[in-house]
């Protein structure tokens, strides 16, 4: 989990990022330093929550074990997993993500709705990392 990213859980799930109040910018993740809106004479940057719902702008999955930093079992098998890009619905800002578990290349389509929820990077008997996910509209994990 990286702290001030996101917060809340369920229904209450949101991501967090920042706003200009100059130019209006919203960022994600989240800008503490300056507006990075290049024609922005610069304002203050406060923090926001970021639309829960937002549309497809692109999709893959991931039929490889990445590099560290990423944590993985090198013991267990590896174990594909969808990645999605959502534009969001108010900030018309591009997120990253991976997908809830379950939803795959076949369940997508480039403009489909879906939602930020929570959901679990890794855990092991100490820990337990948290992350956001997306999940197509109307479908309850």
């Amino acid at each position: 989990m990286v702290a001030g990213w996101f917060t809340g859980d369920g229904g209450d799930f949101r991501l967090i990022g920042t706003r200009c109040s100059a130019c209006t910018s919203a960022f994600f993740p989240r800008e503490d330093g300056s507006c990075r809106n290049p024609g922005c004479p610069g304002g203050e940057l406060e923090e926001v929550a970021l639309s829960r719902r937002g549309r497809v702008w692109s999709f893959t999955d991931s039929r490889y074990r990445p590099p560290s930093p990423y944590v993985t079992d090198p013991e267990l098998p590896w174990e594909p997993y969808t990645l999605i890009a959502v534009e969001l619905e108010s900030e018309r800002l591009v997120v990253l993500g991976q997908a809830a578990p379950g939803v795959t290349v076949a369940d997508l389509t480039v403009g489909m709705e879906v939602e930020v929820v929570p959901g679990v990077l890794h855990e092991d008997a100490e820990t337990t990392w948290t992350t956001w996910q997306w999940r197509p509209t109307g479908v309850r994990a």
